[in-house]
């Protein structure tokens, strides 16, 4: 959630800021609704001073009249009776009046939150415009010892490559049929080596970032109340790509949804707390189930385990004082860990800077991390695809935009509450990671390299077939 007095005092901002990100928002209404309601406000406690020094003085008055009607006639009984009145009445009409400013509050205040919640964290200022993710831009590449980016995977390993739905085919890694008639499309199953290097892999990534880079592994939820995933920025423009569990058509409670990165549950599990500003940094991880409803169009890019409806993340987050400069900090050094990992695996990889329209409504920046996939891209003459980036890691910096409507904050030196900053950043996604691991360790005779950081968790074997 955006701060509403940077608003207030900087509209254009927020205009632009939404504009750039492509996300449409009646910020004039927003604001329309922001001076109503304030005035609204300041007028309902008028009317409840008033009506507390009227319910203060009322009570002698009205007996000095009482008695002085009882004593007059005529014309000045008349008068005097119809100032008893008024008096009696001036309660009424500003008990009315309170009333009023509360039903029309409540009716303001529910659109005012709604559009409030539509605005999105303006980009940084150095974050690239662009239309859409076309627009994102190459920072580095990085490739291991022996493979040149500028040829083919032929050319640098002197045979053609195997998918990895092909090599997991052969080796009894997956079963997408048996999956796929129990769930639906997009659905797998892995076995035998397949789960056995999916479980590695997580294990690698967590023992990576918990043991090196200190971080506190937690288990969170996965079925969040609505107000989690509200909170942490993925609703109301996410709500699509949610799976919802209607409880309470069920007369049982409040709806559910599953969450689509663990993301949610390590921010959601501070929410609401006044941290001391010595416990920050908090650097948690965890290791999660995660569910995409909506999983993109369907197309030869999108076979195997690229695009799917459940999968399994090590994901990072980072809690830290709100300066503009420490966040920066830590949105480098996760980076760097996702760069550690892959190197470790000897994986080529590229950084991509987002463009505004890619961001998202929550982020202030954000760097998407891609690894070379074999079986990815156009194909050339004989059928054989060429190979292309596909994303595997994306890491973000929020700000205060998820602690905001979060309540998350902490006691400064001065003893004054500041909202915290948040990121978060993926350690590894599986079985996505799979692919690249699969594909560039794939050699002549089908079998598989295991790389040397993940022989520990397969029993010290060196390789699959």
């Amino acid at each position: 959630m955006i701060d509403v007095k940077a608003l207030r005092e900087d509209p254009e901002r927020f205009k632009k800021g939404a504009r750039d990100k492509r996300v449409d928002v009646d910020i004039e209404r927003l604001l329309r609704l922001d001076e109503e309601r304030r005035q609204l406000m300041t007028d309902q406690e008028s009317a409840r001073a008033e009506q507390k020094r009227v319910s203060r003085e009322i009570g002698p008055e009205i007996g000095r009249l009482k008695g002085a009607v009882a004593k007059a006639a005529g014309e000045e009984r008349d008068a005097l009776e119809a100032e008893l009145r008024e008096l009696e009445e001036r309660p009424v009409r500003l008990k009315a009046q309170v009333q009023a400013c509360d039903a029309r509050l409540q009716e303001l205040t529910a659109e005012w939150q709604a559009l409030l919640l539509e605005v999105p964290q303006p980009p940084d200022a150095d974050v690239p415009v662009g239309t859409s993710a076309e627009d994102n831009l190459e920072i580095r590449t990085w490739s291991p010892e022996g493979w040149d980016p500028a040829r083919s995977f032929a050319g640098n390993r002197g045979f053609t490559p195997r998918s990895h739905t092909d090599l997991m085919d052969r080796h009894g890694m997956v079963d997408f049929e048996r999956a796929v008639r129990m769930a639906g499309a997009r659905h797998y199953c892995l076995t035998g080596d397949g789960m056995r290097l999916h479980q590695a892999i997580l294990r690698y990534a967590m023992d990576l970032i918990s043991d090196r880079h200190g971080f506190t592994p937690v288990s969170v939820p996965v079925i969040v109340r609505e107000e989690c995933m509200t909170g942490t920025g993925f609703f109301p423009a996410g709500r699509d790509t949610a799976y919802h569990i209607e409880e309470s058509r069920r007369g049982s409670g409040q709806d559910l949804f599953l969450t689509g990165t663990g993301e949610v549950g390590l921010m959601g599990f501070r929410s609401g707390e006044i941290l001391d500003a010595d416990e920050l940094p908090l650097q948690y991880a965890t290791v999660s189930t995660c569910f995409r409803r909506e999983a993109g169009a369907a197309g030869k890019d999108t076979a195997g385990l690229y695009r799917i409806h459940q999968f399994e993340k090590c994901e990072q987050v980072v809690i830290c004082r709100a300066d503009e400069a420490e966040s920066r900090r830590w949105h480098a050094r996760m980076i760097g860990i996702v760069e550690e990992l892959l190197q470790s695996l000897e994986l080529p990889y590229r950084l991509l800077q987002c463009c505004t329209a890619d961001l998202g409504v929550k982020n202030a920046d954000m760097i998407d991390i891609e690894c070379w996939m074999p079986s990815r891209g156009e194909e050339d003459a004989a059928g054989v695809p060429t190979g292309a980036w596909g994303e595997t890691h994306s890491a973000s910096r929020l700000y205060d935009f998820q602690c905001r409507r979060l309540n998350l904050r902490y006691r400064d030196e001065d003893g004054s509450t500041v909202f915290c900053h948040s990121l978060n950043n993926t350690v590894a996604a599986s079985p996505r990671i799979l692919i690249p691991i699969i594909e560039m360790h794939q050699r002549a005779d089908g079998s598989i390299a295991i790389p040397e950081p993940l022989r520990p968790y397969l029993g010290g074997r060196e390789a699959i077939g």
